[in-house]
């Protein structure tokens, strides 16, 4: 029974009943102690940042698995890029961890929709793949074709910061009622977050009252003290 739960770690390849080995786990790069509680970027004492005081996003919060940094950001490449599918639970368990005792548990779960053109030139939608296994794993109800992206624009990551609002401005369309309702975005990764808070401001429009952002990874400064930025 031992030789059928054992796996190689997907990492550094030694043997190993997770996913995971014991020495790659531990060596994940974590998010900082101190966190905005919105948008998770690092602040002296945990309180909410300047950004999120000066300019509240349309999100309530913001759940990260990880900092987006090596070897995270080659396991979602290996999954976004390289159709590595079997990436997918094993990112979401990351995430799960993060999820063991939040403030209060979603009603619904929604997927970061891609746009048809380019979810046929990929074939699948990485944050559905994800977000299939933690609905599944929560019991919470998965909204798959809730909402869609209306605007091809180009991605994101190709982009000054400051371009990534206007590229992504009324990308989404939303025909479901939410009035009342707990939503939490999943997507793989967040940057400055502009994708999350566009979605979530058509989600306040159909009426949710509450938006957790649910992601794999979220890309940080390396020098935490020193940085500032622009939240959306």
């Amino acid at each position: 029974m031992q030789i059928l739960t054992q796996k190689n770690c997907v990492l550094c390849g030694i043997s190993t009943n997770q996913d995971l080995c014991e020495s790659c786990t531990l060596h994940l790069p974590q998010l900082p102690v101190n966190h905005c509680p919105i948008c998770l970027w690092p602040v002296p004492t945990a309180e909410v940042c300047g950004a999120c005081l000066t300019s509240p996003p349309a999100f309530t919060r913001t759940i990260a698995a990880l900092r987006y940094t090596f070897p995270v950001d080659a396991l979602i490449h290996s999954l976004k890029y390289q159709a590595n599918l079997a990436i997918a639970p094993i990112l979401a368990n990351l995430l799960l961890q993060q999820l063991e005792t939040p403030k209060s548990m979603p009603d619904v779960i929604l997927p970061m929709p891609l746009h048809p053109i380019r979810l046929r030139e990929r074939g699948f939608n990485q944050a559905m793949e994800i977000s299939r296994y933690v609905s599944k794993q929560l019991g919470i109800t998965l909204l798959p074709d809730s909402c869609s992206r209306i605007k091809h624009t180009p991605p994101q990551t190709g982009l000054p910061w400051k371009d990534r609002q206007k590229n992504i401005r009324k990308a989404f369309s939303c025909k479901m009622n939410l009035s009342g309702k707990h939503v939490a975005l999943v997507d793989d990764v967040m940057t400055t977050g502009a994708t999350l808070n566009e979605l979530a401001k058509v989600l306040r429009k159909q009426g949710a009252c509450e938006i957790s952002n649910w992601v794999i990874a979220r890309t940080l400064p390396e020098i935490h003290q020193t940085s500032s930025h622009t939240q959306q």
